[in-house]
């Protein structure tokens, strides 16, 4: 799986995004840089990652750290692949 695609991906589909994706990197920020992830935005992409990965995400995994930066949430999605 190409987990960068994934995360995009996702990305889309949780926040309805209008707005090209295709060139976030490792660094590109998402808190504070897209307006669609507030706290509904939060829940729905973690909702999607759940489904799509059929993978538990407990409440004390999510925090501002793993929603930083584009890699951040990459490697939070790697670690909740079965």
């Amino acid at each position: 799986m190409n987990i960068n695609k994934f995360a995009k991906d996702l990305l889309k589909q949780a926040l309805h995004l209008e707005s090209d994706i295709t060139l976030f990197d490792s660094a590109t920020p998402l808190l504070g840089n897209l307006a669609e992830l507030d706290s509904i935005g939060v829940v729905n992409v973690i909702t999607l990652i759940e489904e799509q990965l059929g993978c538990i995400i407990e409440d004390d995994e999510i925090n501002a750290e793993v929603f930083e930066t584009f890699g951040s949430l990459v490697i939070f999605i790697q670690g909740k692949q079965c």
